[in-house]
């Protein structure tokens, strides 16, 4: 089995205590060192004693590791082992999980554009940049120490974050025992490329020490379900990413049969396990023949193992998926199911199981049903009218809207529960380095300070 240690403040730490990671088929594959809180203290504690390496060596340090991440041996792993191993693990296709695994090489690489749009125009940098100007601002830190508490849904979460080592923060991570590999791989990657171990450390641990982190840190960034949002929702200090609750509408003024790709897409796409995987889509008319259409593509994907090329469905342990399939149809009492729950599981023999789509109709938006958001693509059709306005459509990280009407993105826009805005044929998963998701990681790390001087 692999063997997978934290990496602290002075380097790899194997501890007494561990813990079997083991794949979707339940068999053992790795097995993952288990801090304690003590140690979670100390190793924070010491990065918040080093000062941050100067900025253009930042920068030199983050493209090296992008090369590094996809195209060295870390851990003995080169890029095609790591990815396999971590869509065993994971249950996230494989090449859904290849994708993303490029997608955070690329993004560790252009860390530090991504932090620049971010930036204040009247802001320098550098206080130095402000001398021959008779008073300005300079954006600075608000703190020293940012923790990061992983998701396991795939490799793209670990693309945020190292916008904060761009901006001269100290990391520690807490990965996901999901999927611990990726940030495993990035945290070596980052320290072959020049940064320090003190600039980037890894901590798997347990709830306790999960808490140390929290505390020990400036300011964090945690994924999680609803009841980690209730925890640390009213913690300015924690960047909350819960469920996305993505959703799509339409209006009478466009024609659905136009936008299945873009829905079909919108669902399945990343395995349909992302926060940013739409959950609703939400039509200006019947949404019978729309449903019927989007049952129809997704009822033509194939079920297969995560390790085929070929497999776009998440894969769970066959137990975990009936739980899930149980748990929808209890969900979905009182909508007409198109594809429901008795056909999700797809048994593949091996202990795991695939999970296939879900779609189900409603004549009238329920705004519960609409946020119900499940590990593998679960879409839910209702019906929307300009009468019902923005409430089925508020606590959404993302909303394409599809529709000629200037008003309705003028309201998405300015109603505070939703994320992002897309307008027209764009799926809910759209990204780009000056597109912010949810606001960009900088809003909250940083500030502008006046500055003046002679």
């Amino acid at each position: 089995m692999l063997r997978i240690d934290a990496l602290g403040a002075g380097g790899e730490y194997r501890t007494r205590k561990s813990e079997v990671i083991a794949s979707m088929s339940g068999v053992a594959v790795a097995e993952l060192s288990v801090v304690p809180p003590l140690y979670v203290s100390r190793t924070m504690a010491a990065q918040r004693k080093v000062a941050p390496l100067p900025a253009p060596r930042r920068e030199e340090a983050l493209s090296e590791a992008a090369g590094i991440f996809t195209g060295g041996v870390i851990a003995g792993l080169d890029f095609e082992s790591y990815v396999r191993l971590a869509s065993r693990i994971s249950g996230v296709p494989i090449a859904v999980t290849r994708a993303g695994a490029r997608g955070v090489a690329g993004a560790v690489g252009g860390a530090v554009d991504a932090v620049r749009p971010a930036r204040p125009r009247g802001a320098a940098l550098d206080w130095r940049a402000q001398r021959d100007r008779p008073g300005g601002a300079v954006w600075v830190r608000r703190g020293e120490v940012f923790a990061v508490h992983a998701a396991g849904n795939g490799p793209g979460v670990h693309g945020v974050w190292p916008q904060a080592l761009a901006l001269g923060y100290r990391v520690a991570v807490r990965p996901s025992r999901r999927e611990p590999l990726t940030a495993h791989r990035l945290v070596l990657a980052l320290r072959q490329a020049g940064f320090r171990d003190e600039d980037a450390v890894y901590l798997p641990t347990d709830h306790a020490g999960a808490d140390e982190i929290i505390r020990s840190a400036d300011f964090a960034m945690v994924y999680g379900g609803q009841d980690v949002v209730g925890k640390y929702a009213g913690d300015p200090a924690v960047l909350v990413n819960g469920p996305g609750r993505a959703k799509i509408v339409i209006t009478a003024d466009r024609d659905w049969r136009d936008c299945v790709d873009v829905i079909v897409e919108s669902v399945a796409g990343l395995g349909g396990m992302a926060c940013v995987n739409a959950t609703a889509v939400l039509y200006e008319g019947n949404p019978a023949p729309l449903a019927e259409a989007i049952a129809e593509r997704l009822s033509a994907i194939e079920p297969l193992p995560a390790d085929d090329e070929r497999a776009i469905l998440p894969t769970q342990p066959l137990a975990h998926a009936r739980s899930l399939a149980d748990h929808l149809a209890a969900r979905a009492a009182g909508t007409t199911a198109l594809l429901g729950a008795d056909q999700v599981v797809a048994d593949l023999g091996d202990g795991q199981a695939a999970l296939r789509p879900a779609v189900h109709v409603m004549t009238e938006p329920d705004v519960d049903k609409l946020n119900v958001e499940l590990p593998f693509p679960c879409v839910w059709v209702s019906s929307w009218s300009r009468e019902a306005g923005l409430a089925p459509l508020r606590n959404s990280l993302a909303i394409t809207a599809i529709t000629g009407d200037e008003a309705l993105i003028d309201g998405l826009l300015a109603e505070p529960t939703i994320g992002n805005v897309y307008r027209g044929h764009l799926a809910t998963w759209y990204s780009a380095p000056e597109v912010p998701h949810d606001g960009f990681l900088a809003d909250a790390l940083m500030r502008s300070k006046g500055f003046a001087g002679n």
